[in-house]
This record gives C-alpha cells, sequence and structure tokens, in this order.
C-alpha cells in the first residue's frame, strides 16, 4: 500500500499500522520521512525513491515483495496518485503478494481488472462481458495476435492513408497486402473505401475511431454507420484500435458500439495514459474470437505481466486516475493552443484544429519536402515525423505530424525554422 504523510498528527491509525507492519519504507525524502517515523517511534529501514530511479527501486522492490518483506511507500507531503506513473507501479508491487509476484495469470488475464475494463467500456456503449475481453502486454501485441488469427500471407488489410506508421510494419511482418484508404475530417473516404472492397477484397480494416494518429480527426457517427454497412456485405472485419479514447472530452462514436462486437474487434492500452513501461492491454470481442486469440496468446507468450495488470487496475481504482486525465486534458488542450500557435507563425497549418489529444498533422508551406525538413532538423538533434511515414500511398510528403506535448522547447521551433528557410 501506499501510505501519504505530512506532519506526525497526519499518521492516522490506519497510516501507522501499515507503517508497523512494514519491513522496508521507500519515500522520496527519507530524512523527513526518518524523523516522522522516528517521532511516531518506528524504526524502519528507509530506501529512497524519486523519479530518477522509478524503474530500479520498481523492480527492487517487486524483488523484495516477492521474497516475504512487507513494504509501505510514502511521499513528502502526500501521495502523488497516478500522475506518476512509475509511482504507480511501485505501490502495486509494494501491495502485491506472493501469488501476484510468483505465479503465471490467468489465460484470459485479471479476472478483477475485465471487470473494470467491462464497466469502462459500456460507458462508450460497448457492451462486452469480462469473458469477452482478454488482456494482452500492449495494443500492439493485440493487433498481432489478431492478425495471426485471421489473416494468411497475402491477403489484403486496408489501413486509413495516412495512419499510425507502426500499422505498416506489422502488417508487412505478416506479409499481407496493404491497402491505404484517404482519411478525411470525419472518418474514411466511403466512396474510396467501397472502391478498395469491391477491388481488394480485403479481410480487416485497422483504424482509430476516436482521436485518430496522426491526424486528430474523430469519426462521425454518420461515416461510422456507412462503413459498417459495407463491412456488412462485403464480410470485413474492422480492428478498432481506441489507445487515445481517455484523451477524449466527449466519447465519440465507437464501432464497436453500433456493431455489438459481432465484426468488430476492439483494442486498447494504457501506454499513453500511464506510461509505455505498463505493458498492459486488452482485445473485447466476440466470445469464439476471443477463445481462439486465448489460445494463441498462450501459444505465443504463455502468459501476460500479472503485476502489470495489478497496477493498471489499482492505478484505474484509487481514485485518481480520473483526476489525472482531467488534469491532463487540460494540459494536453493549452499545450495544442500554444503549439498550433507557434507553428502558424513559421507559416504551418493544422489540416485540422484536433479537438483533443496529442497529435496535430499539418501542411507544410507550398512546395516544401517533409522528408527533407526531417533530415535537415535531424542535423541538429531534433527529431520530426515526416508525412510519408504514415502515408502507405507516399502521398504526404508536405505533412508533418507534431505531438504537442513534447512541443515546448523553444529549440524546436528555432531549428524547424532553420528547416524550412535554409
Amino acid at each position: 500500500m501506499a501510505t501519504p504523510i505530512g506532519n506526525l498528527e497526519d499518521l492516522s491509525p490506519r497510516a501507522r499500522a501499515a507503517f508497523e507492519k512494514a519491513d522496508v519504507v521507500a519515500a522520496e525524502d527519507t530524512r523527513r520521512t526518518g524523523r516522522l517515523l522516528q517521532a511516531a517511534g518506528l524504526k524502519r529501514r528507509m530506501v529512497a525513491y524519486h523519479e530518477h530511479n522509478e524503474r530500479q527501486m520498481a523492480a527492487t522492490l517487486v524483488e523484495w515483495a516477492a521474497q516475504g518483506q512487507r513494504i509501505a511507500v510514502a511521499t513528502d507531503g502526500g501521495t502523488p496518485g497516478v500522475s506518476d506513473p512509475g509511482f504507480t507501479l511501485v505501490r502495486a508491487a509494494a501491495r502485491a503478494g506472493g501469488e501476484t509476484l510468483s505465479d503465471y495469470g490467468t489465460p484470459l488475464g485479471l479476472p478483477s481488472l475485465r471487470q473494470v475494463l467491462a464497466r469502462r467500456l459500456a460507458g462508450l456503449g460497448v457492451t462486452a462481458a469480462p469473458e469477452q475481453i482478454m488482456l494482452t502486454d500492449s495494443g500492439t501485441q493485440a493487433i498481432d495476435l489478431i492478425c495471426r488469427f485471421l489473416i494468411e500471407p497475402g491477403d489484403t488489410v486496408l489501413v486509413d492513408d495516412p495512419c499510425y506508421f507502426n500499422f505498416h510494419a506489422l502488417l508487412k511482418a505478416h506479409r499481407a497486402r496493404v491497402v491505404g484508404v484517404p482519411y478525411t475530417p470525419t472518418g474514411p473516404d466511403v466512396e474510396a473505401f467501397a472502391a478498395a472492397l469491391e477491388a481488394h477484397r480485403p479481410r480487416l480494416y485497422i483504424t482509430n475511431s476516436a482521436i485518430h494518429n496522426p491526424t486528430g480527426a474523430v469519426l462521425s457517427p454518420a461515416v461510422a454507420h456507412q462503413v459498417l454497412s459495407l463491412a456488412e456485405r462485403s464480410d470485413l472485419v474492422i480492428v478498432e484500435d481506441d489507445i487515445f479514447s481517455d484523451f477524449e472530452h466527449s466519447p465519440a462514436p465507437r464501432l464497436a458500439a453500433f456493431d455489438g462486437l459481432s465484426r468488430v474487434i476492439h483494442i486498447s492500452s494504457f501506454s499513453k495514459t500511464l506510461s509505455a513501461s505498463v505493458r498492459c492491454g486488452y482485445v473485447a470481442g466476440r466470445p469464439d474470437w476471443i477463445e481462439s486469440l486465448c489460445d494463441l496468446r498462450i501459444a505465443t507468450s504463455f502468459s501476460g505481466s500479472r503485476l502489470a495488470a495489478e497496477a493498471v487496475l489499482f492505478a484505474l481504482t484509487d481514485g485518481g486516475y480520473r483526476r489525472h486525465m482531467d488534469g491532463l486534458r487540460a494540459r494536453l488542450a493549452a499545450a495544442m493552443e500554444r503549439t498550433v500557435a507557434r507553428l502558424g507563425d513559421l507559416g504551418v497549418t493544422p489540416w485540422i484544429t484536433p479537438t483533443a489529444g496529442m497529435f496535430v498533422w499539418c501542411h507544410l508551406p507550398e512546395g516544401l519536402d517533409a522528408a527533407e525538413v526531417a533530415r535537415s532538423a535531424l542535423a541538429e538533434g531534433v527529431v520530426l515525423a515526416p508525412g510519408n511515414a504514415f502515408s502507405q500511398s507516399r502521398t504526404a510528403r508536405g505533412f508533418l505530424r507534431f505531438n504537442v506535448a513534447q512541443s515546448s522547447d523553444p529549440r524546436l521551433f528555432a531549428v524547424l525554422e532553420r528547416a524550412l528557410h535554409p
């Protein structure tokens, strides 16, 4: 467990009991915590925890807990909550029992977390029993398993153009034939989507329906219904990657909600909202498909990280996640406004101004090649994301994707200006 500490009188009976039972106390300020515990008549082994050693400390605490040591975690001035993802993992490690640390997870993953995920999906209009949800190590692993299950080498898969660049690499690894469908501010171009279905007879379509990567666009209800109608007629399976859902200010339409998880497989993870170090995602789908995917998961990785699942469960249920996301959405909105304004000063304009999320897809001034701009910036140590990295058709040479969460450094804009105007 994690116990907030401040003044001596802040030690509640429950907190005092927790420290009395602990063999080790991990604290941000070991001197202050030590004095407080000494004043309370408690003498415990102290270890320092701070942002610079969070991963190492998490691993150490896991090892100690596996050896049977009882651990309490304290912070200076209160528990920070899930805004510090490393601390969440430390807290989960501290409270984990020997079974969590030493045993394999269940085939579908931690039941209590799947129950929480089922309730969260219901809030998006997606009806899924816990038995229709399987935990994975990431969203990428979820798509990899789905590809193993549903496609053969040479099968055609539709993706948005542009789309998340790693979809291209993953599908190439499965030796799929990839066809891009132009993406609009309201979803895939329906006429182009219908033409691709007719010409290529694809098996899968992989998309984001909430906050699209890289464009930041949002699927409209009208386009969603048209896509599902076309998919039904063509016997197409849709993989809906919903990794950015918690960044929304209000829920966008979900294909899985309209479809009832009939031919839509819904996936997500917590790498963007909690920590990329906490490898935990999930798949929601038809019961028979989930059963087959579970068999594949056991065959390829046997079991997921039970500790990661416990950490996510702890983050989602300890009362701080909603506050964390409220603050994160507000900070991203402010960063989006600042970044768009700074880019505008350089003649770089957004394709659309996203209503939420971290990405903005931008036009470069006429005639510029994003790859050349990116190479120029890289020579000065700044990494940019050129449009054709996201485009299957290689038609996005005049675009760059910016992550507003990583665009606060003034040096970015100074280097970009020189790259734009050599």
